[in-house]
């Protein structure tokens, strides 16, 4: 069971099934009454709460309990709706600013952010001991305590390395939503993250789920939330007696919040009685969507599985929702059909890549070279060039964007075969974009005019230790057909034409300029070499049309006959040939 805890569950349904049918529902929910320890509905009456938390193991799973004392009922809560921005407690609380993101910014229910904070000390203490144990983690908690439960998951996910780590599972029993739609869209963005979560509600007994959700009519589908707007995320299990169902939907979980039927259960506070008596029924229930024994002669499985789910708990309004639930169920799946899925386009990219390739072959028959072919846009087969590198551009910007909407833990996502093709595109590609910005008479590419992605495409390539290794005998072998390493490296060969040009012009009385130019050449000089002997640099550099051999013409002319170096030795003896073949001994 422990094991399976960290397999990646393709949908709300999976999870629901799983935690269901093994019995960590009923696990979480009895620790959570162990907790609770025969309550007593007399201290209800104190309106403080405060948090507690205790650890249990069960075989090889440890379980994380998180409690409020007194126990946390609607009376706590229905005049606490305040939620408090991201923004308000950057500076004195920021343990959750990596959900910040590109410049976004949410809210959270500030009782429930209040409690964490009011404990934060020995909530650290209490992080790093999970992060030092190897079982499988379950977090679990009830009403605000379950609130409490989910940001100290989030907070455990985010110093994660979740391809590494086994990832926490949250179990929340009654809860009352977390945070605004900012807050949703943060945690829905990292998919592994949003599976990790099950919020349980006893739907037509408990009004906990839905206290803080806005009313609103049923006939409308505008979507925009106001800023003060509650919204759920991950995936709720909603039961009440006669059944239950689950969504994954946030739109359709408020909607389903809404339209049950919430009956006055007398004392609020025996409602955990409630949960104990839905959780023993579920053991034998199916947790069902799609299929429906109705009278309906002929349904489409989308109606088919959003009847089921206003059949299997308490709903007013049946039909108007359904209706509802499959509007929101279609801008759904429209909007996944809209996603941008990176797998999906992987084989046309693959083509695109091909078309360069052969390019950058046809190129070096004619010994130039394909970086120079593309600056001289002298044929219709270059021009075709700007086709496939705008599409390979995009697609990656769009990789990059994606994956820097994820933590830092989480650039695993980008996986080494993802890297690794992000590398040889940008090796490719870059160089295609040096020639266009010095065409258009730029400088200083790499500081004025380098795309971000290309920055991030890099680092991550020199974070990743597999890949950076790449063996040196390999290269010596195939230096004839690789790519340069360093995808800036025209960038350095146009800037290092620019001195020699400057140079030429400079008055002889520009003595400090003259100084200093003559240091940037032979700076270039040497990292040139380095490159060389790393056998770091394709041989097409030596190419006679190329704009390195240009440069080497053009600085020849400047230095002095008796100036010797590695470099200029290595051109002047022509070894350049000897390299190509991968047979040139260096020292």
């Amino acid at each position: 069971m422990a094991s399976q805890m960290n397999q990646l569950f393709c949908s709300g349904l999976e999870v629901a099934n799983f935690v269901v049918s093994s019995g960590l529902l009923k696990l979480s929910w009895a620790k959570i009454l162990d907790c609770y320890g025969g309550f007593n509905p007399d201290e209800l009456q104190n309106l403080g709460l405060s948090i507690k938390w205790k650890a249990r193991q069960q075989a090889n799973i440890n379980i994380l309990v998180f409690t409020t004392s007194p126990i946390c009922t609607k009376s706590h809560l229905q005049d606490s709706k305040q939620l408090v921005s991201s923004t308000a407690f950057k500076e004195s609380f920021p343990v959750f600013e990596f959900l910040c993101n590109n410049g976004n910014s949410f809210s959270i229910h500030k009782a429930a952010i209040a409690l964490f904070a009011d404990h934060f000390h020995e909530l650290l203490q209490l992080k790093a001991e999970c992060g030092r144990n190897s079982n499988s983690l379950i977090v679990t908690g009830h009403s605000l305590g379950g609130s409490v439960a989910s940001l100290f998951t989030l907070w455990l996910l985010e110093s994660l390395d979740i391809s590494l780590a086994k990832r926490p599972l949250c179990l929340t029993f009654g809860s009352p939503l977390v945070g605004d739609k900012g807050f949703q869209q943060a945690i829905s963005q990292r998919p592994a993250w949003n599976s990790c979560f099950l919020h349980v509600a006893a739907t037509s007994k408990d009004s906990i789920p839905r206290l803080f959700i806005a009313p609103h009519d049923l006939n409308s589908m505008d979507l925009d939330s106001k800023s003060d707007d509650y919204k759920p995320f991950g995936t709720f299990l909603l039961c009440c007696e006669d059944g239950c169902t689950w969504s994954e939907n946030p739109e359709a979980v408020s909607e389903l919040l809404m339209a049950v039927e919430t009956e006055d259960a007398g004392n609020e506070e025996w409602t955990v009685n409630v949960y104990s008596r839905i959780i023993e029924q579920l053991e034998s229930m199916i947790v069902r969507k799609g299929i429906s024994q109705v009278n309906e002669p002929i349904l489409n499985s989308l109606r088919a599985g959003t009847t089921l789910q206003t059949e299997a708990i308490r709903i007013r309004n049946e039909q108007l929702l359904i209706k509802k639930l499959e509007e929101l169920e279609e801008i759904c799946m429209f909007n996944k059909g809209k996603a941008f899925d990176p797998a999906k386009k992987l084989n046309v990219i693959k083509i695109k890549m091909a078309e360069l390739e052969w390019y950058k072959k046809v190129a070096k028959a004619n010994e130039t070279g394909y970086y120079d072919c593309y600056k001289k846009q002298l044929s219709r087969r270059d021009r075709d060039v700007i086709k496939h590198k705008k599409f390979l551009t995009n697609y990656w910007k769009e990789v990059v964007a994606q994956n820097e909407r994820k933590p830092q833990k989480q650039l695993v996502y980008l996986r080494s075969r993802w890297l690794y093709a992000g590398t040889t595109y940008r090796r490719m590609v870059e160089p295609l974009d040096i020639a266009d910005y010095y065409r258009d008479d730029g400088s200083n590419y790499v500081t004025n005019g380098r795309s971000h992605h290309y920055i991030k495409l890099e680092q991550w390539l020199e974070e990743d230790e597999k890949q950076s290794r790449f063996q040196f005998d390999t290269k010596k072998q195939n230096v004839d057909v690789i790519l340069t390493d360093d995808s800036c490296f025209w960038a350095h060969v146009e800037e290092a034409r620019l001195w020699c040009k400057s140079l030429k012009t400079a008055d002889v009385g520009m003595i400090s300029e003259r100084v200093c130019l003559r240091q940037k050449l032979m700076e270039f000089e040497v990292y040139v070499m380095e490159q060389i002997k790393k056998y770091a640099v394709s041989s097409e550099i030596f190419l006679k049309g190329s704009s390195f051999m240009q440069w080497w013409k053009e600085y020849e002319m400047l230095i002095e006959p008796h100036h010797n170096s590695p470099l200029t030795d290595f051109i002047r003896n022509c070894k350049f040939q000897q390299y190509a073949s991968g047979c040139l001994v260096l020292n």
